[in-house]
């Protein structure tokens, strides 16, 4: 039977996907159940065509094995590595292939099992024309089929799909994913800090995919996840603002992006009462290129320091490298006058000599 025909045959009783590793391809145990008794020995003809697309896999009398025992066609046309040209090789080295290590950053149970699936389903997206629906049936099935009663567990595996998807985004040029991955993936990670982990690599992916009204609302989200935290745990606060920081400090922004930015890295800014997180985030402002607004509040932090505060000469070389940036704000109708700052820099010089 030709790939054709199995494909049209709509008697099938069995279907999967199997890997072939270094050791061979295993038939899987549940086919093995429902084809073959495991006391008697099983005959196989085994076929490959010229364009190599399938193996045909005849089941076979042990009279008829007999027969074809000496009988084996090895096409002229195969080749070994060393007799294929160097640049048929190059051109293969090329090829898009999954990311392992970037999709499994957290080990979890299934994740031998998905594997397989998820790389026929990698090469489905590179396929023109593309079927989405099949290459997003093997996403769904490794959503529903691999999920355990461990909330943690479950996490990991959806993080795990939302990179592997994401690479796909990037790889494929399939950035109509985005919202697929935010509607089904997003909201069923039952782990805060994955879950901020996962809206975070899909701004990245959103920007780079110039996608900006979707980074806007991904950028919302991760905002407010950071005001679910108790104001008790600055800490993990400042750690998502420096991730935040990290994912959009060199791409490009769009207007609405920056106005979430500054308004929410101010409201902490003047709502915090300790000077280490005021100028932390003095310097996220200051990675984003957001000068005014960091020169600001370094002002601030610097005028209320008692003089012998441990962070009073920190704050100094703040201001000061911050006052020598050059800005977009600083214009003629600035709300700041850096002249009058700069004598106010002077005058607390002289009285600290």
């Amino acid at each position: 039977m030709s790939e054709e025909e199995l494909e049209n045959n709509k008697g099938l009783i069995y279907e999967a996907v199997v890997k072939k590793t270094k050791t061979g391809i295993t038939f899987p145990k549940e086919m093995r159940a429902l084809l073959f008794d495991s006391n008697e020995d099983v005959y196989f003809q085994l076929r490959v065509p010229k364009n190599r697309k399938y193996i045909l896999l005849k089941i076979i009398s042990e009279e008829e094995a007999n027969k074809l025992s000496g009988k084996q066609f090895i096409s002229k046309e195969k080749k070994t590595i060393s007799e294929v040209p160097k640049s048929d090789l190059k051109k293969l080295s090329s090829e898009k292939q999954p990311n392992w290590a970037g999709y499994f950053v957290y080990d979890f149970k299934n994740r031998d099992k998905i594997q397989p699936i998820l790389e026929s389903a990698f090469y489905k997206f590179g396929e023109v024309p593309l079927n989405l629906e099949d290459a997003m049936g093997r996403v769904k099935y490794v959503l529903v089929s691999f999920l355990t009663s461990v909330k943690t567990e479950n996490a990991k595996l959806y993080y795990a799909v939302e990179k592997f998807l994401i690479d796909v985004i990037e790889q494929f040029s399939h950035p109509n994913l985005l919202d697929w991955i935010f509607e089904k993936i997003i909201p069923r990670i039952e782990s805060k800090f994955l879950y901020e982990l996962a809206l975070l690599d899909l701004v990245e992916a959103s920007i780079q995919a110039k996608r900006w009204e979707k980074a806007e609302l991904y950028i919302f989200y991760v905002l407010k996840n950071i005001d679910d935290y108790p104001k008790s745990e600055m800490y993990n606060i400042m750690n998502s603002f420096k991730q935040l920081v990290k994912k959009v400090k060199y791409v490009e922004r769009s207007d609405k992006i920056d106005i979430l930015l500054k308004e929410k890295l101010m409201e902490y800014g003047e709502g915090v009462e300790d000077a280490d997180y005021k100028i932390q985030i003095v310097e996220f402002l200051e990675d984003l290129n957001y000068i005014e607004l960091a020169y600001s509040l370094a002002k601030k932090v610097q005028l209320n320091l008692p003089q012998d505060s441990l962070r009073i000469d920190d704050i100094r070389k703040i201001v000061k490298r911050l006052h020598s940036t050059p800005i977009t704000e600083n214009k003629p109708n600035s709300s700041l006058d850096f002249e009058e700052d700069e004598n106010e820099d002077d005058e607390i010089n002289e009285n600290d000599d």
